[in-house]
């Protein structure tokens, strides 16, 4: 390299330019030496170990020694050249300090990625495991949450499941006692076989009517328990209709069915007439419908007909027509905003913290070697290291514009 420059220097300067030259021509030996052993040294993670490790401590060291030697050039045309040996001392202090702070830097910057990948797993295993004891616990929970609330005021639901479930029960004793019966009277009416449907059809509509015998207890209760005697003798007759009604079609039925089943328990030829027939049906409705009435239907029918009529089951007392001071519902979406934020805000903290880690060992050496160039061209440099942020580097870079050239007082 040296000969190649040699040839563009003129005949009569060669020997002076060789002798000038003689401090420096060690430097680019050097510099292929440290380039190539980084460079070709190793293959695969070794290389890229040694790129990481090596490369730009490799490039500050080559940077630093040709700034040094190209200064100790100008020193016959400076002044102040006390200070500057001391300004080049203090940067190769500042040179080792940043290469140091470099490997620091990134041993700090990996250790806080593992950190936190070691932070999110093991988070990633506590949310699991209470994942897991919340499925176990929650049988259990739901069961004390069920029974506290049972034992607090409001709807009777065990009672009106019941009462639903008993209701669906008697629809589908009767369905199939009066099955028969309803296939022979249409099938005398229309002249052919019931249809798939009817049995569908007769469960539905027993239902419907089983619910309205509740219904109708509950309607001649009310008007006893609130005194209304207008209404008393009305709901009377209507009970009274509802019972021989589901006494002569229901209940009869069922005693009938019954019947043969009493005759082969005896042994002998039984038959019942029809007055002992209804007298049993009546006693079985009235038994029947005591027991569950008592039982849960008198909990279990004003939450269905509450429900049935989309109306509060409860009315409101004159204390509860006072006005109430309104309270304002909270809006749904404002938490789940105000979680967003707070984690935005802390993904854009520790994007920021690890942006930082990673940038400022890199910009350790780079400062360093601009403190070697500007130590170069101006005598001073530009950068204190160590950066303790960011915002160092921002700050450092307003004063460039104040470094100017100092020319030197002529004498008078």
């Amino acid at each position: 390299m040296n000969d190649q420059l040699a040839q563009m220097v003129p005949d009569p300067w060669q020997s002076l330019f060789h002798i000038l030259t003689v401090p420096l021509s060690w430097i680019p030996d050097m510099q292929q030496a440290l380039i190539g052993f980084v460079l070709s040294s190793a293959t695969g993670w070794l290389a890229g170990i040694y790129y990481l490790l090596l490369l730009f401590p490799v490039l500050l060291w080559i940077g630093a020694v040709w700034c040094t030697h190209l200064t100790l050039y100008t020193l016959p045309f400076r002044s102040g050249r006390i200070e500057l040996m001391k300004m080049l001392l203090l940067a190769w202090w500042d040179t080792a300090f940043a290469i140091w702070m470099y490997w620091v830097g990134l041993a700090r910057f990996v250790m806080v990625v593992g950190g936190w990948f070691f932070t999110l797993g093991r988070l990633a295993l506590k949310l699991f495991a209470e994942m897991m004891k919340q499925l176990v616990v929650l049988p259990f929970k739901m069961t004390g949450q069920m029974t506290q609330s049972y034992f607090q005021p409001g709807v009777p639901w065990i009672a009106f499941l019941l009462l639903i479930f008993w209701c669906l029960l008697e629809a589908t004793i009767f369905t199939y006692t009066l099955m028969p019966t309803v296939t022979e009277v249409l099938a005398g009416i229309t002249g052919s076989d019931a249809s798939i449907m009817t049995g569908t059809i007769l469960y539905f509509f027993l239902f419907l009517l089983i619910m309205g015998s509740f219904a109708c207890i509950q309607v001649l209760a009310d008007a006893m328990k609130n005194h209304e005697y207008r209404y008393l003798v009305q709901m009377l007759l209507v009970e009274v209709f509802v019972m021989i009604f589901e006494v002569m079609f229901l209940y009869r039925e069922l005693v009938d069915a019954i019947t043969p089943w009493i005759a082969q328990q005896t042994g002998e030829q039984f038959r019942l007439g029809i007055g002992f027939t209804l007298s049993l049906a009546t006693f079985g409705w009235v038994g029947v419908r005591g027991m569950t009435w008592f039982l849960f239907g008198q909990y279990g029918t004003p939450p269905l007909l509450s429900f049935i009529s989309r109306r509060p089951m409860y009315q409101a007392t004159a204390a509860d027509d006072s006005p109430q001071p309104a309270v304002e519902p909270p809006v749904w979406w404002q938490a789940p905003m105000e979680d967003f934020k707070r984690e935005i805000g802390w993904l854009h903290g520790k994007a920021q913290e690890l942006m930082e880690f990673l940038m400022l060992p890199v910009l350790h050496v780079a400062a360093a070697l601009l403190n070697f160039t500007m130590i170069l061209v101006t005598g001073k440099p530009v950068f204190s290291i160590p950066f303790k942020s960011l915002k160092d580097v921002v700050d450092a870079r307003e004063l460039f514009p104040a470094v100017r050239w100092e020319p030197k007082k002529a004498a008078s």
